[in-house]
Formats: structure tokens, C-alpha cells, sequence
């Protein structure tokens, strides 16, 4: 089997043919073929520092951010504490060929993979907010003609009806005051 070690987003990888790795965001559309020319090492060849003529090919697949890293700063005693957290931005790619003595990747694009969570593709919260709102327009306009009348109320108790009948005719009457209670004379 043979193997190579390349170089790219300052670190180093040891790849083979359909190896699939994730490495740092490289700008290129998903489905397209990059070629890493930094080749450290192929089989037991050892470049210095690099082996002329050869190339790496690989289909980028796909481009989003990794899970949250949390950084967390804390002096004790002091009352300081500080959270952030990062995503880093990665490439999905799938080594297809190792080349040497110069030679073209032989392999072509496959086809555009289906976008899962991209970050290209995002749209701002506005104009998501606004698609929602067409769309929730768009159902309740097809649900209107459903419709159907107005649930009619139901017909007061005729107990009840009585007695608002009453209490509409004379004024409601009021409680009589407290009398204070007479004081005590101290002698």
C-alpha cells in the first residue's frame, strides 16, 4: 500500500488512496479536486525537505465547523472568570491519487456532494426570518377557504339572567361604616 506525508494548514498527514481527513478550511467549492504539492514522503523516499514533481489529489467534499471548544479563564480568589468558545473552520477531503515525476491528476470531479451544514451556504437571520414568515402566509392563505362560521355563543343561565335583571334595577348598596370604638380615659 502505498502512502504519503503532506503538508498543509502548517501540519503534517500521512494519507493513502480514499483516505478521508479533515483538515483546514481550503478555499474551493465542495466536489471540486485540489492537489497538495507539499509532499514530505512517499513509501520510504524521504524528500529534502520536499520530493519534486509529486502531488497529492483529493476531492474536497464538504466545508463547516467543527464542535465548540470552550476556553475558560479563571483567577480563584479574585472574582475573574471568562468563557469563550471557538469553531474552527474545516475542509472534508478524500485522497483519490498519489502522483510523482510531475504528472496531472488523472481523476475528475466526481460531482458536488449534498451540502449538509456549510458554512457558505448560511443565510443571515433576517432573511431567514423572513422565508419563515412567507411560508407560515403562504399555509394560512391555502387554509382560509376551509374555514367555516363562527362558533356561536352559548345562551346565559336564565338564574343568572335574573339576577342581572335585579341588580340592574336598583343601585348596588353599600356596606355601612365602622364606628370607631370609644377610647378609654385615663385617670
Amino acid at each position: 500500500m502505498t502512502f504519503a506525508v503532506i503538508k498543509t494548514g502548517g501540519k503534517q498527514y500521512k494519507v493513502a488512496a480514499n483516505d478521508v481527513l479533515k483538515i483546514e478550511k481550503l478555499d474551493a467549492e465542495a466536489g471540486t479536486i485540489v492537489t497538495f504539492d507539499q509532499v514530505l514522503m512517499i513509501d520510504g523516499e524521504v524528500g529534502a525537505p520536499l520530493i519534486e514533481g509529486a502531488t497529492v489529489a483529493a476531492e474536497l467534499l464538504e466545508t463547516r465547523k467543527q464542535k465548540t471548544v470552550i476556553i475558560f479563564k479563571k483567577n480563584r480568589r479574585h472574582n475573574y472568570r471568562r468563557r469563550n468558545g471557538h469553531r474552527q473552520l474545516l475542509s472534508t477531503v478524500r485522497i483519490t491519487e498519489i502522483l510523482t515525476g510531475g504528472a496531472k491528476p488523472t481523476i475528475k470531479a466526481a460531482g458536488v456532494a449534498a451540502p449538509t451544514e456549510t458554512v457558505v451556504a448560511g443565510k443571515p437571520a433576517k432573511v431567514r426570518a423572513a422565508a419563515k414568515a412567507a411560508a407560515a402566509t403562504e399555509t394560512t392563505e391555502a387554509k382560509a377557504p376551509a374555514k367555516t362560521a363562527p362558533a356561536k355563543k352559548a345562551a346565559p343561565k336564565p338564574a343568572a339572567a335574573a339576577t342581572d335583571e335585579a341588580a340592574a334595577a336598583k343601585p348596588a348598596k353599600k356596606a355601612p361604616a365602622k364606628k370607631a370604638a370609644p377610647k378609654a380615659d385615663k385617670e
